[in-house]
């Protein structure tokens, strides 16, 4: 006779659970779908998934045809490589690229899960920066979304919100390089100021620099605490975190190699789309963008913007500052 008593989930305080370890319901959509559905209703992403942004307007300017090859450059939660890899169908193939050693493995069994065999999607995990020395032909169709998943954003363990304690890390590959306290502790307060301004565009960024530098600091809510305390709001602390982020994974260098590369990596009539979700980012795009335009590499070129729609920002408000540029290869080059 089995006499153990049933394992009580695990308590919390107050109504609803509000850290992330704690949100058992939305952990285990497949379990408690109406409760997640509740989370969506209320323009919520549920703890530990990432709700794609701009997916109709991505498919409609890459305009993916059965047969066709495809790069997802940020595989992410897997999102757009969903709705890709079924519009690439029969014959398609999709090459999924991530850092991220924690979330890679979960989006791969995820896409595994809806049926795509390894010849039809493949993943490396690797920095996009060298997607021209991955393939070895060029492809009809690359994406790039820049933002941080929703994930990463979410875990406290990585260190990417300002809103729950946790280590001040940063790092998409916690496997290498060196957090953001390393970092900090690497720089002069001109050097961090220069960093604040050219990478978050604060305008404060000579105060707020002066103020992380004279104390120690190790956590999140230790750095949101100084920057507050030296008179930032929450613009501020967004700001700072987007700089130590962006320093601490070389996403601009990143950025660069890769629309450097980018043309090597198109076929004549290949279509690339790249979400950005600061001005640092869409400035680089627009800039390559247009350069290759002016040479004849790209045949067109988005001249303005696709922003989110209406429904879509009241439905994710974390796509409020998401951006989408595009362009085409010329036919021959």
């Amino acid at each position: 006779m089995n006499t153990e008593k049933p394992r009580r989930r695990q308590r919390y305080h107050g109504k609803n659970p509000r850290h992330f370890s704690e949100k058992y319901k939305e952990h285990a959509p497949e379990r408690y779908a109406e409760d997640v559905a509740r989370v969506l209703e209320r323009g919520r992403t549920p703890a530990g998934t990432h709700r794609p942004i701009m997916v109709r307007e991505v498919m409609e300017v890459l305009a993916p045809q059965p047969g066709e090859v495809a790069v997802d450059c940020t595989l992410g939660y897997g999102g757009h490589a969903a709705v890709m890899l079924q519009a690439i169908q029969p014959g398609g193939r999709l090459i999924g690229i991530d850092v991220d050693p924690i979330e890679l493995p979960k989006t791969e069994a995820r896409l595994r899960a809806l049926g795509f065999s390894p010849y039809t999607f493949t993943v490396h995990r690797t920095n996009y920066a060298g997607l021209a020395r991955l393939l070895p032909e060029p492809v009809d169709i690359v994406l790039a979304d820049l933002g941080v998943s929703s994930m990463q954003m979410d875990n406290p363990a990585r260190g990417f919100t300002y809103k729950v304690d946790g280590p001040l890390d940063l790092r998409m590959n916690p496997q290498r390089g060196q957090p953001a306290t390393a970092l900090l502790a690497s720089l002069n307060e001109s050097a961090l100021a220069t960093l604040l301004l050219e990478h978050a565009d604060e305008p404060a960024a000579d105060r707020m620099a002066r103020a992380i530098l004279r104390v120690p600091i190790s956590t999140t809510t230790q750095l949101t605490a100084v920057i507050r305390g030296s008179g930032g709001d929450d613009d501020s602390v967004r700001r700072v975190f987007q700089a130590l982020r962006i320093a601490v994974n070389n996403e601009f260098g990143a950025l660069d190699e890769f629309l450097r590369n980018l043309p090597l990596c198109l076929k004549a009539g290949g279509r690339v789309a790249i979400l950005t979700f600061h001005s640092g980012e869409d400035r680089r795009v627009k800039k390559w963008f247009r350069s290759g335009e002016r040479d004849g590499t790209y045949s067109e070129i988005a001249h303005e913007v696709v922003r989110p729609s209406a429904e879509e920002l009241r439905a994710n408000p974390r796509s409020r500052s998401a951006k989408l540029r595009w362009a085409r290869a010329a036919n021959s080059r």
